[in-house]
């Protein structure tokens, strides 16, 4: 099992970015995939949730509508648009597969999830 993001990098306040999740050694439709963050001296936080089958989404307060997370058809990527970006948006950006049992209630528990790709930087800065 394998999750790898990416498409970080620095933009200006206002600027948007698409981050990229490539699953692979797992059938990405059947799992939830959620993408946190953690920015400096900060703990990490929940942003976004697709659930299996991708019906369901769901965003922290934060972010909402301003991101949006998507699957691509090929069912093998999950994406992050990020829009109109403010600097506290600034931090690393992860994404994680939902741990096999775990209740899909409060998505944002990063304890619930059992695979992690490699952050991808996203700074927002003038």
């Amino acid at each position: 099992v394998q999750l790898q993001a990416s498409g970080g990098g620095s933009v200006q306040p206002g600027g948007s970015l698409r981050l990229s999740c490539a699953a692979s050694g797992f059938a990405l439709d059947d799992y939830t995939i959620t993408w946190f963050r953690q920015a400096p001296g900060k703990e990490r936080e929940g942003v976004s949730s697709t659930v299996a089958g991708g019906i369901s989404t769901y965003y922290a307060d934060s972010v909402k509508a301003r991101f949006t997370i998507s699957r691509d058809s090929a069912k093998t990527r999950v994406y992050l648009q990020m829009n109109s970006l403010k600097p506290e948006d600034t931090a690393i950006y992860y994404c994680a597969r939902l741990g096999v049992g775990s209740n899909r209630h409060n998505l944002f528990e990063d304890e619930k999830y059992d695979y992690w790709g490699r952050g991808t930087l996203v700074t927002v800065s003038s």
